[in-house]
């Protein structure tokens, strides 16, 4: 299974590469005069930066799961996989509560946001 290994640690670097990048990002939107959002600068670039991490970790996670089902399979590491999937998804959710002001689960209607779809 050393393809799988191969393509766990690709993902596993690709979710490092945005987190990276969604920094230099924020950072690039901060510091350049003109791309003030409607709160400020600095709430703009925490959105930015949250955005960033959150689409990371969700490679992070995939590439946890690649490892650990298709290359090392044991019940070890299913029980670490776990631990490490339930860390970052309260980590991601803890995330968009700050940057929508909402829980995943609750409607735009509620809080008076008009839906983005409609």
């Amino acid at each position: 299974m050393p393809t799988f290994e191969h393509v766990s640690w690709a993902v596993d670097a690709a979710g490092v590469v945005v987190i990276v990048l969604g920094l230099l990002f924020a950072i690039g939107r901060f510091a350049w005069p003109g791309h003030a959002a409607k709160n400020g600068r600095y709430h703009q670039f925490r959105q930015d930066l949250g955005r960033g991490i959150l689409l990371g970790l969700e490679f992070l996670v995939a590439a946890d799961i690649i490892r650990t089902v298709a290359v090392t399979p044991t019940l070890h590491d299913v029980l670490v996989l776990g631990l490490i999937v339930l860390i970052r998804t309260f980590l991601s959710m803890a995330l968009q509560m700050e940057l929508e002001g909402r829980w995943p689960w609750q409607s735009n209607q509620l809080h008076g946001r008009a839906d983005r779809n409609g």
